[in-house]
């Protein structure tokens, strides 16, 4: 992510992490060489601290790939706690499961396969504390749509690669219509009269937003 910090910030912040478990560390292995996206640490470390400080017992997150950032959460939530994952992919949710059992909090996590957008329309208004938003670009704006209003007021909706590789400070020159669409979802959430929001420069960006 060169264009978003200086390569030796970027060694700095991961260099300085806390050695992880062996479970997290063989997904973060499992990632880089089956190119899988996933937050990684720092950012995984933002979301668990953003879970407790919360006191956060309930989680939706809409597209969770492997599992990587499930764990966090989930761990973050507690034993009472709820995080409901959700992947198009068998095989993902699969070997997402294997990564939960693993890591002791497989019955904290309800795996749903299918379309999180569809998932989560289905879900009560205000149900939870944190919505996790990280699933295909093209859907930023209809997640918007549907994610404000099932997070609880004093709730947190959370999204991931808000910064696409620094592409979105000049959205219109870039080849990838995703930076356009991220451009115009982050506007979005920082004029919206529910939210308050800030994005951290991490990694690929993380938009923060407390719905108000």
């Amino acid at each position: 992510m060169a264009e978003i910090t200086y390569p030796a910030v970027e060694r700095y912040l991961y260099s300085s992490l806390p050695l992880r478990d062996e479970v997290l560390r063989k997904i973060e292995a499992e990632a880089q060489a089956r190119k899988i996206p996933i937050v990684g640490p720092a950012v995984g470390r933002v979301l668990h601290q953003l879970a407790l400080t919360l006191k956060a017992r309930s989680v939706f997150e809409m597209g969770s790939a492997v599992g990587y950032s499930t764990i966090w959460w989930a761990r973050a939530v507690g034993a009472g706690g709820r995080v409901i994952y959700t992947d198009g992919d068998r095989k993902n949710a699969a070997e997402a499961q294997r990564y939960f059992e693993q890591a002791g909090v497989a019955d904290r996590i309800d795996v749903c396969v299918g379309d999180a957008l569809e998932i989560l329309s289905e879900q009560k208004p205000g149900s939870f504390d944190i919505v996790f938003n990280d699933v295909d670009k093209e859907d930023y704006l209809r997640v918007l749509k549907l994610a404000v209003a099932r997070v609880r007021t004093g709730g947190l909706l959370i999204t991931d690669n808000v910064l696409w590789r620094g592409e979105v400070a000049d959205p219109e020159k870039s080849s990838d219509k995703r930076a356009q669409i991220i451009a115009e979802y982050n506007r979005q959430l920082y004029n919206s009269r529910e939210l308050f929001t800030t994005i951290l420069p991490l990694r690929d960006g993380v938009a923060v937003s407390l719905k108000l």
